[in-house]
């Protein structure tokens, strides 16, 4: 049943969930792994690829449709997951004859996307609960939620603040706190509506004119598990981690 309607009376403060799964990259920084296969298709745990974990934990987040945008390989991926029914999500795709960047291929498909859907990339391993991003951003009356995640840096040197010839604040080796994007991200089919079709569009380009007209994008904060699997050590990383996180991340026990 769609999660917005229960014993017949629709639930205007639930959205339709749908997400747009960006699965069209070459995953060059991942090489040798991705070679021969997609990187959304790398195994974890010699069990599950990250596509499949990300599907089922939609679709255990009461997401009912998830479209993945395919470009590299995509033959592949289409092979592998089908139409998602093994795994309780309709699944359809788009394919990406160029590069499109982070949203250009949810402008190509904005006609028939809900009024507000998740988009993501097709290579992350987290527990973030995607429908909670989806009410949250709803409820903010935000453009655009962008999940985050704090980082430190600790920087090894005295660093000196200097105005001209003159020093004028000195930390020892400081510790550096901010926030990054996950890759995961809840946005409103209106956002997109001045935007050209067809073109690459980028994450970047999005929110920065986005700031510029004064539309400022929402952040949801997140402390759980996040993995961007972007190079060999973290796909390394997520397969020593994974046996420890697999009850989490599937919702098994």
């Amino acid at each position: 049943m769609d999660p917005s309607i229960a014993n017949g009376v629709i639930d205007l403060t639930e959205p339709c969930r749908e997400a747009v799964i960006l699965a069209g990259g070459k995953g060059v920084r991942l090489r040798p792994y991705t070679t021969l296969i997609p990187k959304p298709l790398v195994p974890i745990g010699d069990e599950h690829s990250i596509l499949e974990i990300v599907l089922r934990q939609l679709a255990g987040s009461g997401f009912t449709k998830a479209t993945i945008a395919i470009g590299h390989l995509g033959q592949l991926i289409r092979a592998y997951v089908g139409d998602g029914s093994q795994w309780g999500i309709e699944v359809d795709y788009v394919n990406e004859e160029s590069p499109l960047g982070t949203i250009g291929p949810a402008l190509t498909i904005a006609d028939r996307l809900p009024e507000h859907f998740l988009l993501m990339n097709g290579d992350i391993l987290t527990d973030l609960d995607y429908g909670d991003l989806l009410r949250s951003h709803v409820a903010s009356g935000a453009p655009l939620t962008v999940a985050t995640y704090g980082r430190e840096h600790l920087v090894d040197f005295g660093v000196l603040e200097v105005d001209g010839r003159r020093i004028t604040r000195f930390t020892e080796k400081p510790r550096l706190s901010y926030s990054v994007s996950m890759g995961v991200y809840a946005i409103s089919r209106a956002t997109l509506s001045r935007y050209p079709v067809g073109l690459p569009f980028g994450f970047d380009e999005l929110i920065l004119d986005l700031l510029d007209r004064g539309e400022a994008p929402a952040s949801y904060g997140f402390g759980g598990y996040w993995l961007d699997i972007g190079r060999p050590d973290d796909y390394d990383r997520a397969n020593e981690e994974f046996p420890a996180l697999k009850a989490d991340l599937l919702g098994q026990t």
